[in-house]
C-alpha cells in the first residue's frame, strides 16, 4: 500500500495492532530515564524548583507524555518529598496499556490533562508524531509515498500549502534531491501541549537540529530490539526522526509561552549538579562500599551527559 510518510507512520505506530500499542519503548531503545535513575532525579530538581516559584499549588501536577512504562513517573514520585508527594498529582500519558505494578496514585491515560499547573515533560515524544517527507524535484518540493510493506519509495503531488510555508521558513530545499522532514505536525503537537499550561512549564526533549544545519537527506531512522533497522512502516519497528525544536519553540510562544529556552541535556544537567566526576581514591582507602557506590553514580552522569550520546539531546523549555 503506497501512502504519505505521515500516513504510514500514523498506521505503523498508532493503527490497529501499531508499535506503540503492544510495545515498550524500553524493549527497543536506551533513554535517559532507562539509562539512569538519576535522570529522575534530575527533573524532581526542576519540579522542586518550580513549585516554589509557582508558591505551592495544591495540586501540583507533573505530566510525563510519552510515559512508554511509567519509569519517570513512579521514579519522580517516590522521589518527591513527602509533603510535596501529597500535593503531587501524577499523570502518565501514554496510549499503550497500563503497566502492571504501577502505583494507583498515577493517573494514566491517552491524553494530557486539559488544564495543567505544573510541569510537563514530553521525552523522546515528539520524534515519534507523525510527519511527511519531502523531497525538491526541477519542479518543486514533491511529497515521498512508502510503501507499507517493503519501504520503497516514490514521489507524490506537492505538499499542500501549510506545510510549503513552513518549509519556506524552517527547512529551505536548495538543491535537486534534498529532502525535508516536516515538522508542522509536531509543531502543533508541542502547541496543544503548551495551551494546557494555566500556569508552569514544559520540557521537550529530543535529538534535534538547527534551521541552518539540517540534514540534507533527513534522519528518518527503524529501531527495533536495540537494533537501527530500515525504516520500513509495517507495524514491526519504531520509526523516528530528529526534531526542529527551533520550530516548535516558535509554535509554542505563538500558543502562549512567555519565556523559551533551547539547550542540550549536558548542559542543563550541569546546571543541576551533574557532572559526572569520578570520586576521590582518597574514599576508596576511607570507604570502599562509598567509593564503589560515588563511582557508579559518576558513570550514570557521565551517560546522562555525554556530548556524543544522550547529553547531545535538545532541551525545549517553555513557560507559561
Amino acid at each position: 500500500m503506497w501512502l504519505t510518510w505521515r500516513a504510514a507512520m500514523e498506521r505503523a505506530l498508532y493503527g490497529d495492532n501499531g508499535f506503540y500499542l503492544r510495545e515498550r519503548p524500553s524493549g527497543h531503545f536506551r533513554t535517559s530515564v532507562v539509562a539512569s535513575p538519576v535522570f529522575a532525579e534530575a527533573v524532581t530538581k526542576v519540579l522542586l524548583a518550580l513549585d516554589e516559584k509557582l508558591g505551592g499549588p495544591e495540586p501540583l501536577d507533573f505530566v510525563d507524555i510519552g510515559a512508554g512504562d511509567g519509569a519517570l513517573s513512579a521514579h519522580v514520585l517516590e522521589l518527591a518529598e513527602p509533603g510535596l508527594r501529597d500535593r503531587l498529582r501524577v499523570t502518565a500519558v501514554d496510549l499503550s496499556s497500563r503497566p502492571a505494578g504501577l502505583p494507583e496514585r498515577i493517573v494514566w491515560s491517552p491524553a494530557a490533562p486539559e488544564a495543567i499547573t505544573g510541569l510537563v515533560i514530553a521525552n523522546e515524544w515528539l520524534d515519534n508524531i507523525p510527519f511527511d517527507v519531502a523531497e525538491q524535484t526541477p519542479e518543486g518540493p514533491r511529497l515521498v509515498l512508502v510503501d507499507t510493506e517493503t519501504g520503497d519509495e516514490r514521489l507524490g503531488p506537492a505538499p499542500e500549502q501549510e506545510d510549503l510555508l513552513w518549509m519556506e521558513r524552517w527547512w529551505p530545499l536548495r538543491s535537486v534531491g534534498q529532502r525535508a522532514e516536516l515538522g508542522r505536525s509536531r509543531c502543533m503537537a508541542w502547541a496543544s501541549v503548551v495551551e494546557r499550561l494555566a500556569r508552569g512549564q514544559a520540557i521537550a526533549i529530543d535529538y534535534a537540529h538547527p534551521v541552518d544545519n539540517r540534514p540534507a537527506q533527513g534522519t528518518l531512522a527503524g529501531y527495533r530490539d536495540g537494533s537501527v533497522v530500515a525504516p520500513i512502516p509495517d507495524g514491526t519497528c519504531d520509526i523516528t526522526a530528529h526534531v526542529a525544536l527551533d520550530a516548535c519553540a516558535e509554535a509554542g510562544e505563538q500558543a502562549g509561552a512567555i519565556s523559551t529556552r533551547l539547550s542540550t541535556q549536558r548542559d542543563v544537567l550541569r546546571s543541576l549538579g551533574i557532572t559526572g566526576t569520578r570520586p576521590s581514591l582518597d574514599l576508596a582507602r576511607t570507604d570502599p562500599p562509598g567509593y564503589l557506590r560515588a563511582l557508579a553514580r559518576a558513570s550514570h552522569e557521565a551517560e546522562l551527559i555525554d556530548g556524543e550520546g544522550l547529553g547531545a539531546f535538545g532541551w525545549l523549555s517553555q513557560i507559561r
